[in-house]
Order: C-alpha cells, then sequence, then structure tokens
C-alpha cells in the first residue's frame, strides 16, 4: 500500500531540500502541512499539488 501521510524528512528528500528548508517553508504557510503530537505531517496528495503549483507559477 502506498503511504499517504509524509514526515518533514520524507517531504524535504522528496523536494530534495534540507529540513531546515521545509520547516521554514512550512511554518510560514507556503508548503501545506500539519502537525500531530508537534511533528510536520504532510499528505502526498497536497504535496503533489503543491508541486504542480509551483511549476505554474515558473512558467508564468
Amino acid at each position: 500500500m502506498k503511504d499517504n501521510i509524509l514526515t518533514i524528512r520524507e517531504v524535504a528528500a522528496m523536494l530534495k531540500l534540507t529540513e531546515k528548508t521545509a520547516y521554514r517553508l512550512v511554518s510560514s504557510g507556503e508548503l501545506p502541512g500539519f502537525k500531530v503530537g508537534g511533528s510536520w505531517r504532510f499528505r502526498l496528495s497536497e504535496i503533489e499539488k503543491w508541486i504542480k503549483e509551483q511549476e505554474k507559477k515558473c512558467l508564468n
């Protein structure tokens, strides 16, 4: 089964960012995420949607 919820480490690796940059993006509200027990979690579908939005911004 495909894992639909990602950790900050997994998102950082997926986006080829440092964890520090991923924390900064999610803390500022730029990257969609939510906290569970004080730890950031991310829906894979929301991250994929965010990537597509970022690609569109680059094309404009």
